[in-house]
């Protein structure tokens, strides 16, 4: 069972039909939408300050998700992916983003609507990343526009299959489908 764990007085909000993997680890001031899931080593640490993540967020295996006392809250929009080893520390992500492997996401940052932050991409504290762009790099630059193409094939994509691992989890999904 996921350690959920309450500090300050806050103790972890979960929405509906989720999945907290046996080891992740949410603690204090979160609150969390419906169908989202938190897997394997994942840590989402609303301690210092409000995590708030929206529908359909999935954090995958050893990700991160904290904030700065005092200074960055996290907020995280409605489908949304945070792959593997992702660092999202103390910023604001849009709606339907892809934040890649070992991506990592500071303080005061805001990625727009439709994004992804390529896998190993460091976005630095205060950076504005607009609505419909892939960002790549060490610090991570415009790498060019989202075409539907990609975002159909990797943002929504992602997305959608995470909620199905969840429910072979769940004991709720057919696994009749897999590649």
């Amino acid at each position: 069972m996921a350690l959920i764990k309450s500090v300050r007085g806050f103790t972890p909000k979960i929405g509906k039909d989720c999945f907290l993997a046996d080891n992740a680890t949410l603690i204090g001031n979160i609150s969390m939408g419906d169908q989202c899931s938190v897997w394997f080593n994942a840590v989402v640490r609303g301690d210092v300050e409000p995590i708030i993540l929206g529908n359909k967020v999935n954090i995958q295996d050893n990700a991160t998700i904290h904030g700065t006392f005092g200074r960055a809250a996290t907020v995280i929009g409605d489908h949304v992916s945070i792959a593997h080893n992702a660092v999202v520390h103390g910023c604001k992500i849009g709606n339907n983003v892809l934040v890649g492997i070992g991506a990592i996401i500071m303080d005061n940052a805001e990625i727009g609507d439709n994004c992804i932050i390529a896998m190993g991409a460091v976005i630095p504290m205060n950076t504005k990343v607009p609505s419909g762009t892939v960002y790549a790099g060490v610090p991570a630059k415009k790498l060019k526009d989202l075409d539907q193409a990609l975002f159909k094939g990797e943002v929504e994509r992602i997305a959608n299959k995470y909620i199905e691992y969840a429910g072979w989890y769940k004991g709720d999904s057919d696994t009749s489908e897999l590649p």
